[in-house]
């Protein structure tokens, strides 16, 4: 009877010991490990363009990205720094630069055509965002602990973001192989009696998008990401409202000025194109851009605990395939 008693502690203690011990890799992996990398710095390069009044497809302006005009597409680069607070949940902080360009003789269609507007500008957009992974890209088997084999983590992520941030453009047009600023010039009658008040260069903005990723190793993960950025203004390519007087124009800004504020075609059938008043823009449908880009995800290890004893546990993990 004693020594049964025995045995049935004796394996009572072991199974105790094992489960623990399960409990305790699952644990490593599921529930704590993601604190050890929730700093990440992330590099990326990519393409933007604008969704606006000026180029766009062959019809009468239409919102969001029915009237994307793809050759108008420009470089972007980003770079930010992300902070996991849980598991699934990271704030990130990031500034990306892009250029935006609209050109209306880029399309056939008859009032665009006349109007014959066009544009650049730089834009450089600080945003904060909040990122909500639906999966974690992980690389080896869920436990990731020397010896220990099991069910296989999700080689690729997916996430979505949205957040709010600032950001500055400074549309350009080119006159005599030289760009020139048209925010000063007040294309609209801005300052002028009877026209809109000047609008301000730097504004609020909402990013918005989603994004994948897949791992190389423990620290590096490339991935791919789509950005919409809802704006507040319609001047990102210095139109908006309608024509003003002309006239009035030239007086302020100069010859220069009225031509860049009115260099439409003359067309016989329309009279009328380009006088003070006639629509110029649609000042109901605010400007807006996209962000595609290219990135490279670099996670910085940092370790809970000052133990010796935690730190080579880490440095000891070999990921199974």
């Amino acid at each position: 009877m004693h020594r049964t008693l025995t045995r049935c502690v004796v394996l009572l203690g072991t199974l105790t010991a094992l489960t623990v011990t399960d409990l305790s890799a699952q644990y490593f992996r599921q529930s704590s490990y993601w604190k050890t990398q929730r700093n990440e710095l992330s590099f990326g390069f990519g393409i933007s363009n604008f969704l606006g009044e000026l180029g766009g497809r062959n019809q009468i302006g239409a919102p969001f990205v029915w009237d994307l005009e793809f050759s108008q597409t420009r470089p972007a680069a980003s770079f930010s720094y992300r902070y996991h607070v849980a598991k699934n949940v990271a704030l990130r902080l990031g500034l990306t630069y892009g250029v935006l360009a609209g050109n209306d003789n880029l399309t056939t269609e008859t009032y665009r055509k006349l109007r014959n507007l066009s544009f650049k500008s730089d834009v450089y957009e600080l945003e904060m965002v909040f990122e909500f992974h639906l999966y974690k890209e992980e690389l080896g088997h869920v436990y990731d602990l020397r010896g220990v084999k099991g069910t296989k983590s999700s080689r690729v992520g997916l996430y979505f973001f949205g957040g709010v941030g600032a950001f500055n453009f400074n549309p350009k047009a080119q006159l005599n192989n030289a760009w020139v600023e048209l925010q000063p010039l007040g294309t609209e009658g801005q300052g002028l009696e009877g026209g809109p008040e000047p609008h301000s260069l730097t504004q609020i903005c909402i990013p918005m998008g989603l994004g994948l990723r897949k791992a190389l190793n423990k620290q590096w993960s490339v991935g791919l990401e789509l950005q919409y950025t809802k704006t507040f203004t319609d001047y990102i390519d210095d139109v908006s409202t309608n024509y003003f007087d002309n006239d009035a124009i030239a007086d302020r800004s100069g010859a220069q000025g009225a031509f860049l504020a009115d260099p439409s075609v003359y067309d016989a059938r329309f009279p009328e194109f380009g006088s003070a008043g006639q629509q110029r823009g649609d000042p109901d449908d605010l400007d807006a851009y996209l962000f595609l880009k290219a990135q490279l995800h670099y996670k910085i290890v940092k370790y809970r605990s000052g133990s010796k004893k935690y730190r080579s546990r880490i440095r000891r993990q070999k990921i199974i395939f």
